[in-house]
């Protein structure tokens, strides 16, 4: 009579046993760069506050005019006025006591100005890589270091955090107790104990687990590889910005993309390829001429012009908007302010329109103070979810032996979890790639090596 309960009990043990050991190594060897991007993520989301304090004397302005100088004039006087200085773009605030943000080529080296836009003074400038938002930023983005390999290695993690979570969240699953203590309440009776970090870990994992997932989903499609294969879903789809919102012909033949020239861009429209200025002898027209344009089409200060490239080159102007319904990027023919291309939030599709939300809740600007308060609480709760794994595989980690839970003895099993994960491979594929390199290693080295053998639970 007992013989199928029996049976129904060792699969559900063997499945156990299966998906934490899979959870287990990807939290080993990911928990420190989750940490890292937890940490920069933490800060950057108080990039505004936080740049507002350590450059205010630059940011704003010591006294409000009664006009703005042209942008042209502006322009015109700090290239007179510094020799070797090549302004590229410059961003137009919409607060009054603002300073105005122009990045430019200061004797080849990327500099941040900040410009007083009544006097034409500067009140500041930066090495455009090395200010408060770029370190953090390459810190989120590719761990200080740089490099595609870096960037590649945090892709990789922010995969295996969504991976961790849903098995994470199939191990906190209650079996057959009705206690809410080690499930939603931690018990911290016992400080110090397997129990208390255990509890530290799986509680507060449970309730940040929707959170941590839609920051962490929010900003796959800023990755090398999963964010190339989003692009192309939408694109494909026909749900990121189409028709293209071309006023003149058919989308342009272009090897080049707005990302490559220009600042301020919302995701949607940085793949868009860039049209070409009509060259003919014209005399270009002034920045002034295209701040009244892009006025006149009603875009949303804040907004950033971009100076055309070459003879056939075009001025961009562009926003990635606090509040992404007011996103905009438009290109203009250089010498007669045609609007070649006009992309707002109205023409993108499903897809482009629910990451660009995605894209400001994960920034923390979609909705002000209480959107960057939810992602300190889930950047926090991210570390601590990883501090107290640490502790919690010292407590069971025996001597002589990694701690990896045993191996289980069920091939079906075995099996079935692992086409699962490959599963999860063929979505991302990094996590792909390094599944095949574990598979790898296990069969031609670890199950070959009897010590490795007897360290790995195998």
């Amino acid at each position: 009579m007992n013989e199928p309960n029996n049976t129904r009990t060792g699969l559900r043990q063997a499945i156990y046993a299966s998906v934490w050991r899979w959870h287990f190594y990807a939290g080993l060897i990911f928990a420190p760069f989750l940490i890292i991007l937890a940490f920069s993520g933490a800060v950057y989301l108080f990039k505004p506050q936080i740049e507002g304090y350590l450059y205010k004397d630059m940011m704003v302005v010591r006294e409000v005019g009664t006009k703005v100088m042209p942008s042209a004039a502006i322009i015109e006087k700090l290239e007179k006025e510094h020799e070797g200085l090549k302004v590229s773009s410059i961003t137009l605030p919409d607060q009054k006591n603002a300073s105005y943000k122009l990045s430019v080529m200061d004797n080849d080296l990327p500099t941040t100005m900040y410009v007083d836009p009544y006097k034409g003074e500067i009140l500041g400038k930066l090495d455009s890589d090395k200010t408060f938002s770029a370190f953090f930023m390459k810190m989120h983005s590719e761990l200080v270091v740089g490099g595609t390999l870096a960037n590649r290695i945090v892709e990789l993690a922010a995969c295996w955090a969504v991976i961790l979570l849903l098995t994470g969240l199939y191990l906190w699953w209650p079996r057959n107790r009705a206690s809410i203590w080690g499930t939603v309440l931690p018990r911290l009776s016992k400080p110090g104990s397997r129990m208390f970090w255990r509890d530290l870990h799986a509680v507060p994992a449970f309730w940040l687990s929707l959170l941590i997932l839609v920051i962490i989903l929010s900003g796959l499609p800023w990755s090398g590889i999963m964010g190339g294969q989003i692009d192309k879903l939408a694109n494909s789809t026909n749900t990121n910005t189409p028709p293209y919102a071309y006023s003149f012909g058919e989308k342009p033949q272009s090897v080049t993309v707005a990302e490559d020239i220009a600042e301020d861009l919302p995701w949607a429209a940085e793949k868009l390829p860039v049209p070409a200025s009509v060259a003919g002898g014209y005399v270009p027209i002034s920045m002034d001429d295209v701040e009244r344009i892009v006025d006149e089409k009603q875009v949303a200060k804040p907004y950033t012009l971009t100076m055309p490239q070459g003879e056939t080159g075009v001025f961009t102007a562009s926003t990635a908007h606090v509040n992404p319904g007011r996103n905009a990027t438009l290109h203009l023919d250089q010498y007669s302010g045609a609007v070649l291309t006009d992309v707002r939030w109205a023409d993108y599709g499903i897809m482009a329109k629910a990451i660009s939300y995605g894209i400001a809740f994960h920034e923390g600007t979609l909705f002000g103070w209480f959107n960057q308060a939810l992602g300190l609480i889930a950047c926090l709760g991210l570390i601590l979810i990883a501090v107290s794994s640490f502790f919690m595989w010292r407590k069971r980690k025996p001597d002589g032996k990694l701690g990896a839970p045993k191996k289980p003895d069920h091939a079906k099993v075995t099996m079935g979890v692992l086409l699962i994960m490959g599963l999860c491979g063929v979505i991302m594929p990094l996590v792909g790639i390094s599944i095949l390199v574990v598979l790898l290693l296990d069969v031609v080295v670890i199950r070959r090596v009897k010590p490795l053998r007897r360290w790995f639970s195998i």
